[in-house]
């Protein structure tokens, strides 16, 4: 079979959707993805506003936090910890043991180090210094 690569800035929508497309039957085949489950933490106001959230998901014992989010002038408060503690009850609510998140060193690896995460590896190949940490906190 013959082929030739065209190569885009940004993918062509119909490329994309096929190729996420592909890779999920892919991967469905080779694990039970099905049974990955987003869970999320919301902060909010006494009148309702949103101060911040912790999004992630859960796959049978282990808890990836994907994102976690202070409103700036809010941060420093006890959010951030609280909205972390929140989520690993959720997590250990569905039976997670296992928790872990990715961070870069500008993000705040700090805070997860005094809620008991450790650097499992750390990436320094980012421009202008940057390291992004795996974090894990058994």
């Amino acid at each position: 079979m013959s082929f030739h690569i065209t190569r885009h800035d940004d993918p062509p929508a119909e490329a994309a959707a096929l190729i996420d497309a592909g890779l999920a039957a892919s991967n469905e085949a080779a694990a039970p993805l099905h049974e990955v489950r987003p869970l999320c933490c919301v902060a909010r106001s006494d009148e309702g506003a949103v101060l911040g959230g912790a999004i992630g998901r859960s796959w049978g014992p282990c808890c990836e936090l994907q994102q976690l989010w202070v409103h700036p002038a809010q941060r420093r408060q006890g959010i951030g910890r609280g909205l972390v503690r929140a989520f690993e009850d959720l997590g250990r609510c569905r039976g997670c043991s296992i928790f872990y998140l990715e961070t870069f060193d500008f993000q705040a690896p700090a805070l997860y180090r005094s809620l008991g995460y450790e650097v499992a590896h750390a990436h320094a190949v980012y421009p202008h210094g940057i390291v992004r940490y795996l974090m894990v906190r058994s």
